[in-house]
């Protein structure tokens, strides 16, 4: 991975390669080896991240066909109720 910095701004490369790290799942790898997680964890993890990605996608192409809105809409109620 590499990034490069222009003008000597260090803070702006520090934020792009954050931004890779975090794209590539360096963090989540990290904090996810930080201990041990047995076998039968780790499988029901990954079963309910399968779960999680195929949900959101279907809501995805929901949305594209047009049968879900884009957001949903708040209550206009409980709009009106804050001060």
């Amino acid at each position: 991975m590499q990034v490069v910095v222009r003008d000597n701004n260090v803070d702006q490369a520090l934020r792009a390669l954050k931004k890779k790290l975090q794209r590539e799942g360096v963090f989540r790898e990290m904090k996810l080896r930080n201990y041990y997680e047995k076998p039968s964890e780790k499988k029901a993890r990954q079963k309910a991240e399968a779960v999680r990605r195929a949900r959101k996608l279907a809501r995805k192409r929901a949305q594209r066909e047009g049968g879900l809105p884009a957001t949903p809409a708040a209550a206009p109620a409980a709009r009106a109720a804050r001060p």
